[in-house]
């Protein structure tokens, strides 16, 4: 079994402080039309979906290393586990659900080809998925998109369709786009297959450090936090699974807490990997049931944390990846002595903009 490394410098070690072991006592609005799937009740993914993923996905996936930090663990009082996706193919934990959807394709799909609408991780999760199944891609991809999720999405061959986001909705032209070239529509997040393979990022996590105490996620559409909700309530039923959004975008929390699905139109954040309005027809519901809590972070918060996996951890994590690591460094999250595994869900972020960033909030 896998331990996790201990990362507080430039040379990663072992660290066998973190043994694998059990953890320690705005307006309401309709289900969105443009979903592929069924309007769905949380019965629509199962543990049984994310385990038959793991095994599509095994020769296909790295399975990213789990990083702890001295420093972190003094500052919040805890005991933490990073679960790396910024590690991962792509450089985000999208190409698993991404891939677990085209292949499971039938013949007669695959060679009319796929369409999605992505900020930029999906994008690629779809366009190298498409590549190695032989499954031409088409990416509808926002003109505000950073330019190295741009240039990595056409780089796997995919066409790329850019579109300014002020004038256009990109799940209307993806529709179209579908509809006219008979290319089957794999969304983002609100999909079955799609929230199985995310979940196959929280199967690996607690296979490697065992029961956990609190599981923090990011959340933008919800197809990660809910597979990694399914996961844990497998592993670790007493395991506190809080999704973790921006403040600027928070209409999952105020969803969950709610209990009616929120919007929030053009969320105005760095996060750009959270910027969906609302969750969707088949996050929504596995969320309710399955997430604890809901939590938002600052912009300011993220951008620090993304400061210290750089300084501390020597690990680029894009804003959106270190909405976890936030809420812990910013006691959103009290760490209260439990073992808590944050998922470090990518880290495509261009430098400039990550150098601009840290200006901007005087981290330089």
């Amino acid at each position: 079994m896998s331990r996790p490394l201990h990362v507080d410098g430039a040379l990663p070690t072992f660290a066998p402080h973190f043994r694998r072991g059990r953890a320690s006592s705005s307006s309401a609005i309709p289900v969105s039309p443009m979903s592929t799937a069924p309007t769905a009740s949380s019965s629509a993914v199962t543990y049984a979906d994310v385990a038959a993923a793991a095994q599509r996905l095994d020769d296909v996936v790295h399975r990213t290393p789990v990083m702890t930090s001295r420093t972190v663990d003094h500052r919040v009082g805890a005991e933490v586990a990073f679960k790396c996706e910024n590690l991962q193919r792509t450089g985000a934990f999208k190409i698993r659900g991404g891939y677990n959807a085209v292949s499971q394709l039938p013949p007669a799909a695959r060679e009319q080809g796929v369409v999605t609408y992505s900020s930029g991780n999906h994008a690629q999760a779809v366009a190298l998925a498409g590549r190695e199944l032989g499954v031409d891609a088409t990416i509808i991809m926002p003109e505000t998109a950073p330019q190295v999720k741009l240039d990595a999405t056409r780089e796997y061959g995919a066409e790329v369709v850019e579109y300014d986001p002020t004038e256009t909705v990109r799940e209307e032209l993806g529709q179209r786009l579908a509809e006219e070239h008979g290319l089957t529509l794999v969304p983002p997040y609100d999909h079955p297959d799609v929230v199985a393979g995310q979940g196959t990022v929280g199967d690996e996590l607690f296979d490697q450090v065992g029961a956990l105490d609190v599981l923090l996620v990011c959340c933008g559409g919800g197809g990660l936090l809910s597979g990694c909700a399914l996961a844990a309530r497998h592993h670790a039923p007493d395991c506190t699974v809080i999704g973790v959004e921006p403040a600027a975008g928070d209409d999952a929390t105020r969803s969950f807490h709610s209990g009616e699905l929120q919007t929030v139109e053009s969320p105005d954040t760095v996060a750009d990997g959270a910027r969906t309005p609302y969750l969707g027809d088949v996050t929504f519901p596995l969320v309710l049931e399955h997430a604890d809590d809901m939590v938002t972070v600052s912009d300011a918060a993220l951008v620090r944390a993304m400061h210290l996996f750089w300084e501390r951890t020597k690990m680029v994590v894009e804003p959106t990846g270190a909405l976890g690591a936030a809420a812990l460094l910013d006691g959103v999250v009290p760490g209260n002595d439990r073992r808590i595994g944050v998922v470090v869900s990518g880290g495509n972020v261009d430098l400039a903009r990550a150098h601009a960033l840290f200006e901007r909030y005087d981290l330089e």
